[in-house]
C-alpha cells in the first residue's frame, strides 16, 4: 500500500500539468475534467513502468488515485490563489 501513495504522489504533478495542458489546448468542459484527469493518471501509471518494479495492477491503481487527486491539487491551489470565485451566501 505504501509503494502505491508514494508513486501516486509522484504522479500527481505530472498528471496535473498534463491535464493543465489539455485545458489550454482543447475546449473541454468543466464536468469532464476529473475524468478526465483520471483516465490521464491510469495512462501515465502504465507508461511508467521502467522507472518502478511495481506490476501493472499496481501502478493503474497509483496512477488512479494520482488523477483524482491531481484534480483536487489544481483546484486546492486555485482556492488559495484566490482564483476560485466565492459564492454569496
Amino acid at each position: 500500500m505504501e509503494h502505491i501513495v508514494t508513486f501516486a504522489s509522484l504522479l500527481t504533478p505530472l498528471v496535473t500539468g498534463l491535464v493543465q495542458l489539455l485545458k489550454r489546448t482543447f475546449p473541454i468542459k468543466k464536468r469532464f475534467i476529473p475524468l478526465i484527469s483520471f483516465f490521464i493518471g491510469i495512462f501515465v501509471g502504465i507508461l511508467a513502468y521502467p522507472f518502478t518494479e511495481m506490476t501493472v495492477v499496481l501502478r493503474v491503481w497509483s496512477g488512479g488515485i494520482a488523477g483524482l487527486a491531481a484534480t483536487g491539487l489544481y483546484e486546492l491551489g486555485k482556492r488559495g490563489s484566490g482564483k476560485a470565485s466565492r459564492k454569496a451566501g
